[in-house]
């Protein structure tokens, strides 16, 4: 009798593990594929769809990195400051190397005013100083991605009052000073 109570008992057992390990299959199934989560995430922050962007590379690149915390000095997933994660976009999205502070990256850029800036460019901010003390990347529509001391790397709007009071200038990188980063 114990011997048919613990064979039925191990046969049971045997049967919810195996459906359990189908319903997790099933599961992950579900999950939609992670450059689709991607589109949506900036198609609903940016207003645009992601396909009718011209850089698709730098929507994924800063998708990885939203949330990650701001840290002075980071230059990993586990902490960034915003001239490490700008350093990082233009390494790895537009193979082009460029200084690691803002105020030296400032010295490698042509001054645009904000009207004139495209995505890809340099958002620059003095907050609460005279020398510029952050800088982000600008995707348009007035929407840059940048990691802020107090909120990681986040997506944020130019008009919004903080950001709108401390706005310095734009730039954009000078052919010159890549080539220059080249040649060392």
């Amino acid at each position: 009798m114990n011997k048919k109570f613990l064979f039925s008992l191990l046969v049971v057992s045997c049967l919810t593990i195996s459906l359990m390990a189908q319903t997790k299959t099933k599961e992950t199934d579900k999950v939609e594929d992670p450059d689709n989560l991607a589109s949506q995430y900036f198609s609903q922050v940016m207003g645009v769809a992601v396909d009718a962007t011209s850089n698709l590379k730098l929507y994924k690149f800063i998708y990885e990195w939203i949330g990650t915390p701001y840290r002075f000095g980071g230059n990993t997933q586990k902490g960034i400051d915003c001239s490490a994660f700008t350093k990082a976009i233009y390494d790895k999205v537009f193979n082009t190397t460029i200084l690691r502070s803002s105020r030296d990256i400032f010295s490698m850029v042509n001054p645009l005013p904000k009207e004139e800036l495209k995505e890809g460019d340099l958002v620059f901010f003095k907050i609460k100083s005279r020398s510029i003390s952050h800088i982000g990347i600008y995707l348009g529509d007035n929407r840059f991605a940048h990691a802020s001391s107090s909120r990681g790397v986040v997506i944020s709007n130019l008009n919004e009052p903080y950001y709108s009071r401390y706005f310095y200038k734009g730039g954009r990188i000078l052919e010159s000073t890549k080539n220059d980063l080249v040649e060392e």
